[in-house]
């Protein structure tokens, strides 16, 4: 007997612009539906954003129907495998923002930081006049991160602004400015941040494109300047190099990644 085929897992995001959300939802969940599949969709009026698991087949019927929706024809999608359902339902939210910055006057759509591909962004990463910015949480960063790049320690993507502004001065400092480069799990938080430096008159601004997933799919592990895992939303928790599951679990009591074989610390006395 054959072994069933993988889950195939779909993270994608796209800043559009959508005059009605809300009536994209239905047409949404319905294809969703029809098609297996599990996972959660975030529409907005900025775009959208999400991750979503189920048969290869069924998640091309689905990428169809929302490279379909206005502006989303060029979509930002990363493939990788489970050997099991990583979702336990299936939810298309309406929302404010597809990522939650809460800047309202920022519009990815109007102007962004330059795009990086994988390939290119350790020779961008490894210029002494660059500065290297993680945009994630810090519960990401702690299961893996590229070697010297900046932790803002943020709980929430929300504090990133308010961060940043804080931490300028010494950042930038008070001559020429650096180049700046950010990234984040699958691109969208670092795209988001690019054009939040815009606004903010920073000038050499950088995004991995892509994000880490796209990284780790096409970097092989041997030309990497990642150290770690990369935390994902789904009951994987990390992937490693090649998008193959890491070796982190999550903890039942705080759900903070910890590495297989460990204990984590909110259970030690």
């Amino acid at each position: 007997m054959a072994e069933p085929a993988p889950i195939t897992v779909a993270a994608l995001y796209r800043f559009a612009r959508f005059a009605d959300p809300a009536a994209l939802r239905a047409p949404l969940l319905e294809a969703c539906e029809a098609a297996g599949i599990k996972g959660t969709l975030i529409l907005a009026r900025e775009g959208i954003n999400g991750t979503i698991a189920g048969t290869a087949q069924g998640i091309a019927s689905v990428l169809a129907s929302i490279r379909a929706l206005p502006g989303c024809a060029d979509l930002d999608v990363k493939l990788s495998t489970a050997e099991a359902m990583p979702f336990g339902r299936l939810k298309v939210r309406l929302k404010r923002e597809i990522v939650t910055m809460g800047e309202p006057d920022i519009d990815p759509l109007a102007a962004v930081g330059t795009y990086v591909a994988a390939h290119d962004w350790n020779a961008l990463i490894s210029d002494p006049e660059t500065i290297v910015i993680d945009t994630r949480n810090t519960y990401e960063v702690a299961v893996g991160t590229f070697a010297g790049a900046i932790n803002p320690e943020t709980r929430s993507f929300r504090e990133f602004p308010a961060w940043f502004r804080r931490e300028r001065g010494r950042l930038l400092g008070a001559g020429k400015q650096p180049k700046v480069a950010m990234f984040c799990t699958g691109g969208i938080r670092c795209e988001k941040s690019t054009a939040f430096l815009k606004a903010e008159g920073v000038e050499e601004v950088y995004h991995l494109q892509g994000g880490i997933l796209r990284y780790l799919e096409d970097v092989p592990a041997e030309e990497s300047l990642w150290q770690g895992e990369c935390f994902v939303f789904d009951e994987r928790v990390a992937l490693g190099h090649g998008l193959t599951e890491g070796e982190h679990t999550l903890c039942k009591s705080c759900g903070r990644a910890v590495p297989s074989g460990e204990s984590c610390f909110c259970t030690v006395r």
